[in-house]
């Protein structure tokens, strides 16, 4: 009898660890969903809260046309920004193209 008794309390300590394991492994999944929602959403409203701003003095930019390429222009500050790629493919023009963008670029 005291032997059934043994297997009994193994039984019931091995299934609630089990069930504890999985508890615990389920409320980590629960909290790495949130972060990762949180910081997500973070992300998002950083991104809404800076987008097209100017770094320099924070007023809007507008996107426009500089020789067939699109830059960003700060409306107040006149500053000129440009995103990954659209520096060279100005510079990769040939020198008298590059030397008639760099003059609209200062305004001679």
């Amino acid at each position: 009898m005291e032997s059934d008794r043994t297997r009994e309390d193994e039984w019931f300590l091995l299934n609630e660890k089990q069930l504890v394991e999985t508890a615990r492994a389920a409320r980590d999944q629960r909290l790495r969903e949130k972060t990762a929602s949180e910081q997500a959403e973070e992300h998002r409203r950083l991104k809404e809260l800076h987008f097209m701003k100017c770094p320099k003095c924070g007023h809007d930019m507008k996107e426009g046309p500089v020789d067939g390429v699109l830059v960003d222009r700060c409306s107040l500050c006149e500053g000129l920004y440009m995103d990954a790629g659209e520096l060279e493919k100005l510079f990769l023009r040939k020198m008298d193209e590059r030397r008639s963008f760099l003059r609209k670029l200062i305004g001679v």
